[in-house]
């Protein structure tokens, strides 16, 4: 399946690509999210007459991912609250929603996508370097520190 990418896509193309997908792929998370549009004669006529546009929305979207990286390399570490045994081992565990309701309420907004916890979620009480991913080009780590809830 032909596709004309309309933003950056990680590990796929930039904006404006033509690229060859997998059908599933295009038509259940490409064409629906609007990061892709078909690869017909119609669209890409329509796509090289608001190209202009297309990129000022892109350039926006990573000045503000940008202005999030700063805030979240200013911001401290969050603490989580969880409960523990007493060797440090989690009853539970600490994911990406937690992490994100933390930083939010610390006033950084913070969608649970945006966390990358490439060793699944944390288990045991500690500090520990989460990745937030912001835009396709830009990533962050910030610090998160789980204490135990006595």
């Amino acid at each position: 399946m032909q596709l004309i990418l309309l933003q950056k896509v990680k590990n796929l193309g930039n904006l404006g690509d033509k690229v060859n997908v997998k059908p599933g792929y295009g038509r259940n998370y490409l064409v629906p999210q609007g990061k892709a549009v078909p690869a017909t004669a119609a669209n890409l006529e329509g796509f090289e007459a608001r190209r202009a546009e297309y990129e000022a929305k892109a350039n926006q979207q990573l000045g503000a991912a940008e202005a999030r990286k700063a805030q979240f390399d200013a911001a401290e570490a969050v603490t989580i609250r969880a409960n523990a045994s007493t060797e440090g081992k989690l009853f539970g565990s600490v994911g990406p929603r937690d992490i994100a309701e933390a930083f939010t309420s610390s006033g950084l907004a913070l969608d649970k996508n945006e966390v990358v916890q490439g060793e699944g979620p944390i288990r045991h009480i500690g500090e520990f370097q989460v990745r937030i991913h912001l835009h396709a080009d830009v990533d962050t780590v910030v610090k998160v520190i789980v204490v135990p809830d006595n």
